[in-house]
């Protein structure tokens, strides 16, 4: 961490201190969508000044997370389902085509990241932790992307997956989808590693519009379960 000449962190460094425990508590529906709260709310409960929380709360608003409210402080931006129908379309669109060019490589050709991806995914037994397997199933498919040599495209669906891990992550609470998530990525792999492209387009687009199905049906099940819990907690304070 960055300090001043006292010792104490500068505040750029409290900033992003203030802007990834802010982002957590977003993804952990702690701040649940449409929470609000103010600058001296975030800065009393973090021990931070206001221009470092100002900083990371401008953050947030510009990565779409937040909103500034006229007159009544912050407030964390509602679920917009219709935007995450079009980043699932456009991720679709990157991931097929990245399949498509790895399975236009001679057949001789396994780079590197795809040896790592096999390895893991089919040579190594599999994880029972749903966080775990949530980090890596974002890897999986960045690196399909980053792995067919266009760095645009790659960019791009680092933006995507960005925007659209709050939901996403959910998918993996449920033990059953962490076991589909192994054998789908492995057939998926195994189909681009013999060069069966039909097979692994097909397969890719059904393994993302079935994580897509059960990511909504989740979200709306986990919001709709805190809102409960946060007004019980709440009940139980006054």
């Amino acid at each position: 961490m960055n300090r001043n000449e006292q010792g104490a962190p500068r505040p750029e460094g409290q900033a992003e201190r203030v802007y990834r425990l802010l982002k957590q508590a977003i993804f952990d529906f702690q701040l649940l969508p449409g929470d609000r709260f103010s600058e001296n709310d975030v800065a009393g409960q973090m021990a931070a000044s206001r221009t470092p929380v100002r900083q990371a709360l401008y953050s947030l608003e510009q990565e779409g997370y937040l909103e500034v409210q006229p007159r009544s402080g912050w407030q964390v931006k509602a679920i917009d389902f219709d935007e995450l129908e079009a980043l699932y379309d456009l991720r679709i669109v990157l991931e097929l085509e990245a399949v498509a060019r790895l399975c236009r490589l001679p057949d001789a050709v396994m780079p590197l990241p795809l040896q790592q991806l096999k390895q893991f995914w089919i040579d190594t037994p599999p994880l029972a932790d749903g966080s775990a397997v949530a980090r890596y199933d974002e890897q999986f498919h960045m690196t399909l992307v980053a792995a067919a040599g266009n760095p645009q495209m790659a960019r791009v669906h680092r933006e995507v997956t960005e925007k659209i891990r709050i939901v996403r992550r959910m998918d993996f609470t449920q033990p059953s989808r962490v076991q589909a998530t192994y054998a789908e990525h492995s057939a998926i792999l195994q189909a681009i590693i013999g060069r069966r492209c039909g097979e692994a387009s097909r397969m890719l687009r059904e393994h993302i519009a079935a994580s897509q199905a059960e990511v909504r049906k989740i979200t709306l099940h986990a919001l709709q379960q805190a809102r409960q819990e946060k007004r019980a907690y709440q009940g139980t304070q006054q």
